[in-house]
């Protein structure tokens, strides 16, 4: 206590809230049995107009927590979570933790390429999927050898929980787009898999009775996986005890009560859509309003309609609305926080929001191994385009990348920390977890590889990347993982990714190719933009192909990105410079 309050950001510290926090010895499990003996028909989801209440949330949850038992998952076991963001995703996630087992969460951008990874890294038992990427995940599984593939495969249609069709049309205040409805209701067969397909209804109605729960705080409930500067996408092991932190502090920091109504927007298997739309929810008894994709017409109305209170968001997602011809027509009085990251808020944006509606953006800052935030803004005390201050328990510094010694106040280096929500390491790699921590003062402090400064008021600012990563929109891009896919393309001798400057993205991929000798007079940069989206998930996508002659090596012969990368940024800035004709 006292070592925390001497650091510089002490004084900025709302007086409401305590420095550190008791964390609860308890499970995640726990937390949703606890909601639904208190608030049993209290709406958890709110999904196109239908609710979900914690009663049946937790009956749903036991139900499938049988099944998963009666498939031969065990205590400790990895279930992959492929789905976008609907009840279902939560259902699962919660049988999961029911049956003592794992939750691998997975982008479901990913095509069938990169979804192998997920089965095969963390021995991945079973994967719950919905109707419309199904055909990804057997399609992955049918490439792996016998022993690696998969036991089961269960597959939900969104449509399971939605409203009726016989009770009429959707409420069109609560309808999506024409498009986007069509995909919800698309009718899907059940793929050929090894370990045979199951339809989710089908295992709700089993009736199986999951064991008694033996899960432990200790034990790994989480493993999301985040991409490095080298190689394969890594594993992040989470316990109940290092979530716990930012679900229990969170709600502190923002406000949140049992009558607090979030919009569930940001994908659930992000960590920050994961604590803020899955876990925090339920341990605080709110409502959660669920949009599968953003739809800015869509987010509008849904927080009209349902009073939303709390609206954990990306800057682009802000942007977007406001650029809504209806956005005057939305009523947005409601809200009373709205927090996010992933990109910077830009100060007219955050002028517009203050000035109109009175509302603050509240930026916040963390990894996949933090658990999402390990810095925030106070509400009342935020500044912009800022990190914020460390939370509760936590001891950040600034460190000289070089010499691991802390640097002086406005000077940039590392930005390392040390706090309850850390993670435990990276999975099956023992030697990537002991190159991220360093010991100061007697204390593990994880190296986040960004490169920040902190202001006389303790307020941590972001300048740079250590790391090779490139921030589209708040999804994280490694350009070592987008440059592995791309040399499976037949086009492709060599590629170097690279970061561009975006207007709304912030950043956008920009990929730098030899062409193999036997194309180099017939492809064009849309030939490796078409291959790209068949093969990787959007977001990683190149946006922008520039075919070059040669990459720029070192003397060891390694590709210099860095030097492309600073080209990239003088190119950008000539650009910006010239006057307009």
């Amino acid at each position: 206590m006292a070592a925390l309050d001497t650091r510089p950001h002490a004084a900025a510290w709302p007086a409401r809230l305590p420095r550190e926090l008791v964390i609860p010895e308890t499970t995640l499990w726990f937390n949703l049995e606890v909601s639904a003996r208190r608030y049993p028909d209290k709406a958890a989801y709110v999904f196109f107009g239908r609710e979900l209440s914690y009663r049946e949330l937790h009956r749903q949850a036991e139900a499938l927590a049988g099944w998963l038992q009666a498939q031969g998952v065990e205590r400790g076991d990895r279930v992959a979570l492929f789905m976008q963001n609907c009840p279902q995703f939560v259902v699962a996630f919660y049988a999961v933790q029911r049956a003592d087992a794992v939750v691998v969460p997975v982008n479901p951008m990913n095509r069938a390429e990169e979804f192998g990874h997920y089965i095969t890294d963390p021995q991945t038992k079973v994967v719950i999927t919905t109707a419309d990427l199904a055909a990804i995940v057997a399609q992955a599984d049918a490439a792996l050898p016998a022993e690696r593939r998969l036991r089961r495969l269960l597959v939900a249609r969104f449509t399971d929980a939605m409203p009726d069709p016989a009770d009429g049309e959707l409420d069109p205040a609560e309808a999506p787009s024409a498009p986007v409805l069509a995909w919800l209701q698309g009718e899907h067969p059940l793929p050929e898999i090894t370990g045979g397909a199951v339809r989710w209804v089908d295992a709700l109605a089993a009736g199986l009775q999951a064991t008694p729960p033996q899960a432990q705080p200790d034990d790994m409930a989480l493993l999301p996986y985040t991409s490095g500067t080298t190689g394969l996408p890594k594993g992040c092991v989470h316990t109940h005890r290092t979530l716990l932190p930012n679900i229990v502090g969170g709600a502190l920091w923002g406000y949140v009560s049992a009558e607090s109504v979030s919009l569930g927007v940001v994908p659930m298997f992000h960590i920050t859509g994961m604590l803020y739309g899955v876990l925090s929810p339920v341990f605080h008894g709110c409502t959660v309003v669920l949009m599968p994709r953003w739809d800015r017409e869509l987010a509008g109305r849904l927080i009209s309609r349902h009073e939303v209170t709390h609206w954990t968001c990306i800057p682009t997602m802000i942007i977007d609305l406001f650029g809504s011809p209806n956005y005057k027509s939305f009523d947005l009085t409601s809200l009373r926080y709205l927090s996010g990251g992933g990109a910077a808020m830009p100060q007219a944006v955050a002028e517009r929001l203050q000035t109109e509606f009175g509302l603050t953006f509240a930026e916040g800052y963390g990894l996949t191994e933090t658990a999402a935030p390990s810095h925030a803004n106070p509400p009342e005390r935020a500044k912009l385009q800022c990190l914020g201050i460390p939370l509760f328990g936590t001891d950040s510094r600034i460190i000289d990348p070089d010499t691991l010694k802390e640097v002086a106040t406005g000077e940039t280096g590392e930005i390392v920390t040390h706090g309850p929500m850390v993670f435990k390491g990276y999975w099956g790699h023992a030697e990537a977890t002991r190159a991220a921590f360093i010991e100061i003062d007697g204390k593990p402090f994880f190296r986040t590889g960004d490169l920040g400064r902190r202001d006389d008021e303790g307020y941590f600012f972001i300048t740079d990347r250590l790391k090779r990563m490139i921030n589209a929109s708040g999804y994280k891009v490694w350009p070592s993982e987008v440059e592995l896919l791309l040399f499976r393309c037949p086009l492709v001798q060599e590629a170097c990714v690279i970061a561009s400057q975006d207007d709304y993205r912030g950043e956008t991929v920009k990929a730098v190719i030899v062409l193999r000798n036997e194309v180099r007079n017939s492809a064009k940069p849309q030939d490796v933009i078409d291959w790209s989206r068949d093969h990787m998930a959007a977001y990683k996508v190149p946006r922008i192909v520039e075919f070059v002659d040669n990459l720029p090596k070192s003397g060891s012969g390694k590709v210099m990105w860095r030097l492309l990368q600073e080209q990239e940024k003088g190119q950008a800035k000539a650009a910006a410079a010239a006057p307009v004709r």
